[in-house]
């Protein structure tokens, strides 16, 4: 479906499924570079459960129009902006890497409308590479090899994947191929230069799943564990065997953790 934001289309994939009014929404925030498609299995299974969702395109990504925005606090401004206007109830966010950070920027903000936060392949600070930030600013093609050979683990670059024949890796690359190389190297560098990541969390009160790759090489597992434990309501989870991109590279382990963090929310 489309919305319009600061005067601006979004694209936001609803998971097959109508909103129905006074559901809770789960919003998706991708990462950089990508777009709302990564979360395809994630999308269609709380859209069936009794949610309403929404994996939005920020600005300049995938089918959103708009400049791509520069700084994860202005793409927390704008997911605000975003959820208010399409009626968000008990709002729950699911961010990936980038995502993540403007989750918990959003989620460690007083007053928050965070009900719930998963932040995948996240840790308290996210510097690029400076080579790979330099390759993005050059809109190089090395800079998409780049992501895919750091951000999947080994055994995706050789197969076995659920659908026989397909191949994430090569997926992972025509997708980083069809976005504006702008677009990256601008969300990379709102990656490097945010700070504020251990601060959001101290003051995060929401429930907050913090999901890690144990063979993650870009925002490795180690490192998400101060982030999760300067969370009040914090829990840290790790896939085996999966790298950066898990909720593509292992998506039905990705979606069994949102599953039971968000009706552990639930129940409370």
């Amino acid at each position: 479906m489309e919305m319009t934001v600061h005067g601006e289309t979004v694209f936001a994939a609803t998971g097959g499924r109508a909103w129905v009014a006074g559901q809770p929404m789960v919003m998706f925030l991708h990462g950089a570079g990508m777009d709302h498609t990564v979360w395809a299995l994630q999308t269609r299974y709380f859209a069936h459960h009794g949610y309403n969702v929404a994996a939005i395109d920020f600005p300049g990504h995938g089918r959103s129009s708009g400049a791509p925005l520069t700084s994860i606090a202005a793409m927390a401004d704008w997911v605000a902006a975003a959820a208010e206007g399409c009626g968000a109830a008990d709002l729950h966010l699911v961010g990936h890497s980038m995502g993540a950070l403007v989750a918990l920027e959003l989620g460690g903000r007083t007053p928050t409308p965070v009900v719930a936060a998963a932040l995948l392949g996240v840790a308290a600070e996210m510097p690029v590479h400076p080579k790979l930030l330099a390759a993005a600013e050059a809109g190089d093609h090395w800079a998409f090899e780049a992501i895919v050979d750091w951000g999947f683990a080994a055994d995706a670059h050789v197969g076995g994947q659920a659908a026989p024949g397909t191949s994430v890796t090569g997926a992972g690359l025509r997708l980083l191929e069809s976005g504006d190389p702008a677009a990256l190297a601008r969300d990379f560098s709102a990656c490097d230069s945010y700070q504020e990541a251990a601060a959001r969390a101290a003051t995060m009160r929401a429930p907050c799943l913090v999901l890690t790759g144990a063979r993650d090489k870009m925002a490795p597992a180690g490192k998400a564990r101060p982030l999760a434990e300067a969370l009040a309501a914090g829990r840290l989870e790790t896939l085996p065997a999966t790298g950066h991109m898990m909720m593509v590279e292992a998506p039905d382990r990705t979606l069994d953790s949102l599953i039971t963090f968000f009706d552990s929310v639930a129940a409370r």
